[in-house]
């Protein structure tokens, strides 16, 4: 069963050490899992039509989100990508981009979006929640970094390296978890992430965020059958709201 309780958060918070990253590649062992699994995925809750949204990670774009499309379509829903290529990190020239699409999509639909972010595409589902909360249903976060941004993951340095002040970054994104979300808001995380601090998926702000700890690499999360369960679970949750 995952933990659904939210952790406390102590110690400074740091990138994980690069040992972690050895540990990602037991992430492939999720593969046999799935397949194993998927004779038991009929049993998960049905879509009925709803649409859903998958918000791909840094360096992802939307075949990184197949897997976990092609469960939700097979589901029932009403499934999109993100449709905006590779994601490159650059938060605050893309927002807008996944807000409009998301409107699109809600508009087509005649529906507010269930978004589901991995890593960065998390944070867009956030933000988009936060400043458009009548065209989002619910948000659904894997492995996604709400405290410090980059500060607290591997690609931190890169952001550093092309000119990011990821302290004042901090600073700002802080600010912003004090408006809180309005809309039902799951986090998936991992103490086996060896890209993001896993404390830094704990929202420090919002008591009302469902924190749920799973046994996943960060880059198994988009396909690791028990993160599809609890997915498609908190998706069916949220439509009987």
């Amino acid at each position: 069963m995952p933990q659904t309780t939210r952790p406390k958060v102590r110690g400074p918070l740091t990138p994980p050490p690069l040992r972690t990253l050895a540990g990602e590649t037991l992430g492939l062992l999720a593969v046999p899992r799935l397949i194993a699994a998927i004779p038991s995925f009929p049993d998960l809750p049905r879509g009925q039509g709803r649409p859903v949204m998958a918000l791909p990670g840094f360096g992802g774009g939307d075949a990184s989100t197949l897997v976990l499309r092609g469960l939700l379509a097979a589901l029932g829903y009403t499934v999109s990508g993100w449709g905006l290529g590779v994601n490159r990190g650059n938060v605050e020239a893309t927002l807008p981009k996944v807000a409009a699409n998301v409107a699109a999509f809600a508009k087509r639909t005649g529906r507010p979006v269930h978004l589901v972010g991995w890593s960065l595409g998390g944070v867009f589902a956030r933000e988009v929640a936060r400043d458009e909360p009548n065209i989002v249903a619910s948000v659904v976060t894997m492995g996604t970094p709400v405290v410090g941004g980059p500060k607290y993951t591997r690609v931190g340095a890169l952001y550093s390296a092309f000119g990011a002040d990821l302290d004042a970054l901090e600073r700002r994104i802080d600010e912003r978890n004090r408006q809180l979300i309005r809309v039902p808001v799951t986090a998936i995380w991992s103490r086996a992430d060896g890209i993001v601090d896993w404390r830094a998926c704990i929202d420090p702000h919002d008591r009302n965020i469902e924190h749920v700890e799973v046994r996943a690499t960060h880059l198994s999360l988009g396909f690791d059958p028990h993160v599809l369960r609890i997915v498609a679970d908190r998706l069916g949750r949220a439509q009987k709201r």
